[in-house]
């Protein structure tokens, strides 16, 4: 597992989506255009799951929980499915890990990809990522 400190001065949203964009974005160049399928996102309330074929993506209550656990310095966890790898995530308002099932240099890549995004004045991730994770409504 790798970990990283980010920085204190950004949103938690902005903090929340760069990290799973550039998790996402590293992994993808590792296995392919597999899509990208949420398993699971642990706060302290709750456990997320999705719903039977659909996809589970980040709705404005879930979102706030999120916000809210990692406000108050708690971790929140996401299992994440890319092709043939799975990735554990773990963010609160201060650090990011992350840990690979297949590849120690992927922790690495992602790591060092958001350390270079924290330095930015504003983290840089594609727009239409949010749609992808995000619901509407």
């Amino acid at each position: 597992m790798e970990k990283i400190v980010l920085r204190e001065d950004l949103s938690l949203e902005d903090k929340l989506l760069a990290c799973l964009f550039w998790t996402v974005r590293k992994t993808i160049r590792e296995e392919g255009c597999a899509p990208l399928r949420v398993n699971r996102i642990e706060t302290s309330t709750r456990t997320y799951k999705p719903q039977r074929r659909k996809l589970l993506k980040l709705s404005p209550i879930l979102l706030d929980d999120i916000r809210d656990d990692m406000r108050n310095g708690r971790i929140v966890s996401f299992e994440l499915f890319i092709g043939e790898e799975v990735l554990r995530v773990y963010i609160d308002d201060k650090s990011f890990a992350v840990s690979s099932e297949k590849s120690k240099y992927l922790e690495r890549e992602i790591t060092n990809k958001i350390v270079e995004e924290m330095k930015r004045k504003g983290p840089d991730f594609c727009q239409t990522f949010i749609t992808r994770i995000m619901t509407s409504g």
